[in-house]
């Protein structure tokens, strides 16, 4: 299968080009990038130097069409398979998009659009869907863990809070005061309080999985570090429930899907041994003093949180293996 990358040369452009090059069964055919039309894939990217990457070179982008809704105007009608990294097809609803993010420039293209978390996606999402939106890094961090509770009626619906930590890479490539080394060594904190775009994504995703709205208290921070994303989910456990019906329903759930990690109770997933990686390590604790489950989870946000959920997606969409080029 010939693939092409839109938008290659940004962080996570650049984990999902090394991830197709050692993709089995996949070509990469063609890459873009308006500022590097071109270049050398290996000029922009030196790492792969030495490798079949030699013999490609960026194209240009359209500049009408450097949005990924611009691009899927004219490829949804040919047929190609879109898994979209962008946040255009994230959102289901018109008016929320627009409430988080401006005015939607292709609200025809919503139907064909299917929001894909593998892992929690029903599968008829690879027939009916033309464009495939990869959640955000966030989203994955917050959904894995607590969307199975939630419909299994093990964790209440009021006064989640979310507390998330992501790394630098998280906010693109792009020179910015705020991220500048001195800026971010030994220095964490708090950021988009109340209306980060990631919450209406996390916020519908839940709502639709249990039939009911569903509201939380999200909130991310910058942490000093390149890759990576911890969460710490703290929610009211339901009546009767115990740690050990938790669990339960994360097994029932996850049983079988080779990117989710179930740790001990008692364990936090760390960032340091989910980086590189399409896994997200998931563990759960009971806090009896207050009544609460507090859920941790790690993964990293240009893999599991990008690029290598963009080729998961596609694998199981052109029906490879799940694990085909990811590790």
């Amino acid at each position: 299968m010939n693939v092409g990358v839109v938008g290659a040369s940004g962080y996570s452009g650049e984990v999902l080009v090394k991830l197709l090059l050692g993709h089995p069964q996949v070509k990469l055919a063609a890459v873009t990038s308006r500022q590097h039309a071109g270049k050398p894939l290996t000029t922009v990217i030196p790492a792969l130097r030495g490798t079949a990457a030699e013999a490609i070179r960026f194209s240009d982008s359209d500049p009408a069409a450097l949005a990924a809704r611009h691009f899927a105007k004219v490829l949804v009608p040919t047929g190609v398979k879109i898994v979209d990294l962008s946040a255009d097809f994230r959102i289901a609803d018109r008016a929320t998009f627009e409430r988080y993010y401006g005015a939607h420039h292709a609200p025809g293209l919503l139907p064909d659009a299917r929001y894909v978390l593998p892992e929690l996606a029903d599968p008829k999402w690879k027939v009916e869907a033309k464009i495939a939106a990869a959640p955000g890094c966030y989203p994955t961090s917050t959904l894995v863990p607590l969307a199975p509770l939630l419909k299994a009626g093990v964790v209440k619906r009021e006064h989640i809070v979310v507390n998330a930590f992501s790394g630098v890479s998280g906010a693109g490539r792009k020179a910015e005061e705020q991220y500048l080394f001195v800026e971010r060594a030994e220095s964490a904190k708090a950021y988009g309080l109340t209306k980060h775009r990631h919450l209406a994504e996390v916020e519908e995703q839940l709502s639709l999985a249990t039939g009911a709205k569903v509201v939380i208290q999200f909130n991310p921070h910058l942490a000093p570090m390149r890759r990576g994303i911890a969460t710490t989910i703290t929610v009211p456990a339901a009546p009767g429930a115990t740690i050990e019906s938790l669990y339960a329903a994360w097994r029932a759930a996850y049983d079988g899907r080779p990117f989710v990690s179930l740790l001990p109770a008692g364990e936090t997933p760390d960032t340091a041994y989910t980086v590189g990686t399409n896994r997200v390590d998931i563990a759960a604790v009971y806090d009896a003093r207050t009544g609460n489950f507090v859920l941790t989870s790690a993964l990293d946000n240009l893999v599991k949180g990008a690029s290598g959920q963009a080729v998961q997606i596609m694998n199981l969409w052109l029906g490879f293996a799940e694990t085909a080029g990811l590790v």
